[in-house]
């Protein structure tokens, strides 16, 4: 199967502006690229679509030039934006950008085979040209007729309480130029972004074909959305970073874990290299097994082991199913930190673990239940768990003896709510 069509029967091919570029992709040997603004430190979940293309790209022989946008990333791209951007300072875009080139240089093999990759920042060529040079030579081939009249722009000047500032107005001729300057020096003849990129998209291919004459390729991927229709973008709520230090690694494995049956089809697609009957099999345990959730196991392994790593996915997969599993008392302190990493937490002394302390008494210090009567009908209804083992004795004591490697034991009441208990010395 060429790349094109895999791209197609994977759902990951949105828009293109020419028919040719299934030939260009399946045929030839060409440089494309898609951009990255730092307005960030780190990427998230939502770039990894587009990483991942840069990714099928150069395994087809191509080569894919990533593009950190070290000055389009001053200025604030309007595209998908309901309101203006806040302004980067430059030292703070410094920094992202530093850490943004090592996380997309995990993704792509910059060194090796016949089509290694580019790390390129725009700031190279953008920061040297005048602005009396740029409206000269590049404004001039554009039509602010045709600029309000992309999607970007026109829902932002219809929202008349926020609009748009003439700084985020001239992103598109920008990125525009960024294609022109990788077309004459790299011969680049492909851009590739989310949908939502298409406005600038095409306004780059049209100030090449303008200015050179040549012709120039764009196709966009659709939009990866949530259940709920929102964006994984740095903006929303709730967003899974690449960086193991702002999402970790356990988060990040429990996001796409937790994918809704809805979105786990278009997920296996965008994010991993599952494919054939074994991509069939996932979409029919989906249909018919949803209990089992397969497709989202899949899913949340495949991911995390491209970002993070066998060995911390192995320890990160033990971890999720050792949190609701008596086997949490054979695991090593490491495994047993990972998988309690973001739940609540309370102490308890070690001299008073050494004593006994209440089952009863624990549970409400822990504010798993509000009162010691509450407590007891719990148990007695079975739905106490101390390290995951149901617990029937509404007299039973906690001791050392039920404390974990790394001095931690687990309470829990039904299925979902727990906290950890610590013990201090």
């Amino acid at each position: 199967m060429g790349l094109f069509e895999e791209m197609k029967s994977r759902g990951l091919i949105a828009q293109v502006t020419d028919v040719g570029i299934a030939e260009l992709l399946n045929e030839s040997s060409i440089t494309a690229y898609i951009g990255f603004d730092p307005t960030a430190d780190s990427l998230h979940v939502g770039h990894l679509v587009q990483i991942f293309n840069l990714k099928r790209l150069q395994q087809h022989g191509h080569r894919p030039i990533a593009v950190a946008g070290g000055a389009t990333g001053l200025i604030g791209d309007p595209s998908g934006k309901s309101e203006e951007r806040n302004l980067l300072d430059a030292d703070v875009l410094s920094r992202n950008l530093v850490k943004i080139e090592a996380q997309l240089s995990r993704f792509l093999d910059f060194e090796n085979g016949p089509s290694p990759a580019l790390m390129l920042n725009n700031a190279d060529w953008l920061g040297k040209i005048s602005l009396v040079d740029f409206l000269r030579d590049i404004g001039k081939h554009f039509s602010v007729n045709q600029m309000v009249a992309k999607e970007s722009v026109k829902s932002r000047i219809a929202t008349r309480e926020h609009g748009i500032s003439y700084t985020e107005f001239s992103y598109m001729l920008l990125q525009s130029y960024d294609y022109l300057h990788l077309f004459d020096h790299y011969d680049c003849v492909l851009q590739l972004g989310a949908s939502d990129q298409w406005g600038n998209i095409t306004a780059g291919i049209e100030l090449i074909r303008r200015m050179r004459q040549k012709s120039a390729y764009g196709l966009t991927t659709p939009l990866v959305l949530k259940a709920d229709g929102t964006k994984f973008g740095k903006s929303e709520s709730g967003t899974v970073w690449i960086d193991p230090e702002k999402t970790s690694p356990y988060q990040f494995y429990q996001f796409f874990l937790r994918a809704e049956d809805e979105v786990v089809g278009s997920y296996l697609r965008a994010f991993t290299w599952i494919e054939g009957d074994e991509l069939a099999e996932l979409d029919l345990a989906v249909a018919n097994e949803p209990n089992k959730r397969r497709a989202q196991n899949a899913l949340a392994s495949q991911v995390t082991e491209l970002v993070h790593g066998p060995e911390v996915t192995r320890k990160v997969r033990l971890a999720a199913q050792a949190l609701f599993s008596e086997d949490i008392l054979g695991l090593d302190p490491e495994v047993i930190e990972i998988a309690i990493a973001d739940a609540p937490t309370i102490s308890v002394s070690a001299g008073s673990l050494a004593q006994g302390v209440g089952l009863v008494e624990l549970f409400c210090d822990a504010g798993l239940t509000r009162s010691r009567s509450e407590a007891r009908k719990v148990i007695e209804q079975g739905g106490a768990y101390l390290n995951n083992a149901r617990v029937h004795d509404v007299d039973a004591e906690v001791t050392s003896e039920d404390v974990l490697a790394g001095g931690v034991l687990l309470l829990r009441r039904g299925k979902k709510d727990y906290v950890v208990v610590r013990a201090a010395r």
